[in-house]
């Protein structure tokens, strides 16, 4: 008589495979409708993380540059973390904060309290300049990378509004390094 080859977990249903492929064309699907460049999904130990260049004609979605899936893929391909500071730019008049994720970007912790920073505010790489919410996850975002460690800086410009959906790399606070 044959053993399975692992006892203690049974073979995954073909019918749950297809189920997970069918879920993975909706949020494509979603992710066209709606215009968007960027999905994650995340149930329990269920991750998915989608992204795509925008509207193409002729393709659903680019595979990410330099993370080309291995070609016999059997599971789903692991999800990386998000970058843990934002990311920023350079510019002539300063530096830019970026927004590391996609979601919806709130200037204070909640209506009725005061915005973490303002035009002219003194800052450092550990303050919390907003917070991002997606799928109903609120993200405290710190100065982080833009401003080197011992150093501080000046809000110099605020790029967006209170409750305005936000793309990953878009430009949020423009600063001046002290």
């Amino acid at each position: 008589m044959p053993e399975p080859e692992n006892p203690e977990k049974p073979p995954e249903p073909r019918v749950k495979k297809i189920a997970k492929i069918d879920a993975v064309r909706q949020f494509v699907q979603m992710m066209k409708d709606n215009e968007l460049t960027a999905l994650d999904f995340i149930d329990g130990p269920t991750q998915i993380r989608l992204r795509r260049r925008g509207p193409e004609i002729g393709s659903t979605f680019p595979a990410p540059i330099g993370h080309a899936p291995p070609a016999n893929s059997s599971g789903p391909a692991p999800v990386p973390s998000p970058p843990a500071v934002p990311a920023t730019l350079t510019t002539p008049s300063g530096v830019v904060i970026e927004s590391p994720m996609v979601g919806t970007y709130y200037s204070s912790s909640s209506p009725d309290s005061p915005s973490f920073v303002a035009v002219g505010a003194t800052i450092r790489s550990d303050t919390t300049v907003c917070i991002i919410e997606a799928m109903k996850v609120f993200t405290d975002i710190p100065a982080g990378a833009a401003i080197p460690a011992g150093l501080s800086a000046t809000i110099t410009e605020i790029l967006v509004k209170n409750g305005q959906s936000v793309e990953y790399g878009q430009p949020l606070f423009r600063i001046e390094l002290a």
